[in-house]
């Protein structure tokens, strides 16, 4: 076994306090382990980089799905040249945001950035995908509401059909999240009771659209006045490591995951007896 399955593993059984089948994953956190180990997909790897990302929704969905970037760079200005307020960000990481509203924020912002910049996102949980992202500091507009953070609706999509989407409520202060199916029916034993977004089905759309080409893919949305605002990829959702609740919902997406991978499987196998001239199984 590598080091880094090595790692994965113990890691996994620390979390969840279950053993890691990497040979054949079934549960939806298995399989976000076997993808850190085995998926050297380039093009996918390249969806961890957030500015990367806007240019393709953009091209595929157009401009209004995206939130705009003010600003790219390696250091920030001494002074803001954005009005109150904005969004400091890392470009390759995750949770490296300062929302701006005043000029301590900003400060404070300035601080961070040479920490976020120096840090190679992903190493220690060896999800080797961020790598392909590049390490700089986007500025963006501010979209949530006046005190807060925005809602996050995270949709789990397989092969191009989302299955579920999840909730993400009071970050930064009482952070929790539920899982919702696609009619908005709460699927964990912690109820929410926020309703539907009301752009939820141009979520599912754009979410199905965006990951048509993956075996698995999280594709993250705000709302904002209504509309469907793209924020990021994810392709390892809490590292594998964050428990479901209810805890059902592992093996359930897993199950999705497992029959995209064999589906994967099964068109590799067909195309390679046809490039060999061979007639297709029958078995």
């Amino acid at each position: 076994m590598s080091p880094a399955a090595v790692r994965v593993t113990l890691a996994y059984a620390w979390r969840h306090r279950a053993l890691l089948d990497l040979d054949r994953p079934c549960r939806f956190t298995e399989w976000v382990q076997w993808r850190k180990l085995h998926d050297r997909d380039r093009a996918r790897a390249r969806l961890t980089d957030k500015a990367h990302s806007k240019r393709i929704v953009a091209a595929a969905l157009g401009d209004l799905m995206i939130v705009p970037t003010m600003w790219e760079g390696l250091q920030l200005p001494p002074d803001p040249e954005w009005a109150f307020p904005f969004v400091v960000k890392s470009n390759h990481g995750c949770g490296d945001v300062v929302v701006v509203r005043t000029a301590a924020d900003y400060a404070r912002a300035r601080r961070a950035a040479p920490r976020w910049l120096a840090r190679s996102y992903g190493r220690w949980l060896d999800e080797w995908h961020y790598r392909h992202a590049r390490r700089m500091i986007l500025v963006e507009p501010y979209i949530g509401p006046a005190d807060g953070l925005p809602l996050d609706y995270k949709l789990y999509v397989f092969g191009g059909r989302a299955a579920i989407i999840q909730l993400h409520e009071q970050r930064g202060e009482d952070h929790r999240w539920s899982q919702f199916d696609r009619d908005w029916r709460c699927l964990s034993t912690a109820t929410s009771t926020e309703p539907a977004p009301a752009s939820l089905q141009a979520m599912i759309a754009a979410a199905e659209r965006l990951g048509a080409d993956h075996d698995f893919l999280r594709v993250d949305f705000y709302e904002v006045d209504g509309r469907a605002l793209f924020g990021e990829f994810c392709l390892f959702p809490g590292s594998g490591l964050d428990r479901f609740d209810p805890i059902e919902l592992d093996d359930r997406l897993g199950a999705l995951w497992s029959a995209q991978h064999s589906e994967v499987a099964d068109s590799r196998k067909r195309g390679m007896r046809k490039s060999l001239g061979l007639k297709p199984s029958t078995r």
